[in-house]
């Protein structure tokens, strides 16, 4: 395993909170400052969207020694039981963020707190020292539309799930994937029907959902018609997002909730892939597929 680098002896244990690199106003940074070693320090600071870290621990005594962590809590004062999805950013001196964990979190149920440690894991050779931790996105989702937790089949029999997505050259793709998890056979055609929503879970107007790429790019296999698909118990199937995040004249938009529905009068499933549409006005959804039949290269095609 990579070991995270000596960290510098100017690097001691006062805490210096910023917000610098935050994605959202009121994210705070946890770090270090200068003194003596201390490994744990505790935070305080105000939440981001309810999540607060409440101390860090950078390891000293030993370069060898791995596990920079936060412990963090979040606080739910909301009405409704939610999910929680958060990145945090392990930092460097100078605020910019050196690896980064996105971490889920629930249900946490109304005026109801949850605590948990987050880690940053190895890093790469040469990577900078990691001397602070801050809260860089939030988003929170109803626990009756929040996608099952791996190994957890819902109610429906079917798991709907988003992956992180791809990115090259301003062409942006996020894979969705269904899986019958149920005991009976499925069938699944057509497209997956998606609601954009904003950070209020409102819908969101003026944006374009197409059938296929609808010029955005070519990517193999995005355009392929619907078939009728029999999934048998723990097979999958998948179908895409595709957009571009050009920005040019009028207001970006970026959305941060997508409702997915596998198939009409489907129960929703709320996924945060925080679409970039920039001022581009359109979103590309592919027909479902069966899983084994991937696209060429995820995101790739003809920019």
């Amino acid at each position: 395993m990579r070991r995270t680098a000596p960290l510098l002896p100017a690097l001691a244990a006062a805490l210096l909170l910023t917000a610098c690199g935050s994605e959202r106003p009121g994210a705070h940074d946890a770090g270090v400052g200068a003194g003596g070693a201390t490994p744990q320090t505790a935070v305080s600071g105000p939440a981001v969207d309810g999540v607060r870290i409440t101390s860090v621990t950078i390891p000293s005594a030993s370069p060898a020694a791995s596990g920079v962590s936060a412990a963090y809590e979040v606080t739910n004062s909301g009405a409704e039981e939610l999910t929680y999805t958060v990145i945090f950013d392990f930092t460097a001196s100078g605020g910019g963020a050196v690896t980064h964990q996105k971490v889920t979190v629930g249900p946490v149920g109304p005026g109801r707190t949850t605590r948990g440690t987050v880690r940053a894991g190895s890093l790469p050779p040469g990577a900078p020292s990691v001397t602070g931790v801050k809260v860089a996105e939030v988003t929170a989702v109803p626990v009756a539309e929040a996608p099952a937790a791996p190994g957890v089949c819902p109610p429906s029999g079917i798991r709907v799930t988003a992956d992180d997505g791809d990115a090259a050259m301003g062409l942006r793709v996020v894979g969705l994937t269904l899986e019958n998890c149920g005991e009976r056979d499925r069938t699944v055609r057509g497209y997956p029907q998606v609601t954009l929503l904003d950070e209020d879970r409102q819908p969101v107007d003026g944006v374009r959902i197409l059938r296929g790429s609808g010029g955005i790019a070519t990517v193999t296999g995005f355009d392929d018609a619907p078939r009728t698909l029999t999934l048998r118990p723990g097979e999958r199937a998948s179908a895409d997002l595709m957009w571009r995040n050009t920005t040019g004249f009028g207001t970006a938009v970026d959305i941060p909730y997508v409702r997915v529905r596998a198939t009409p009068g489907a129960a929703p499933v709320l996924i945060t892939p925080h679409l970039d549409l920039g001022t581009t006005g359109r979103l590309g959804v592919s027909a479902w597929r069966a899983a084994a039949q991937q696209q060429g290269a995820h995101g790739a095609g003809t920019p």
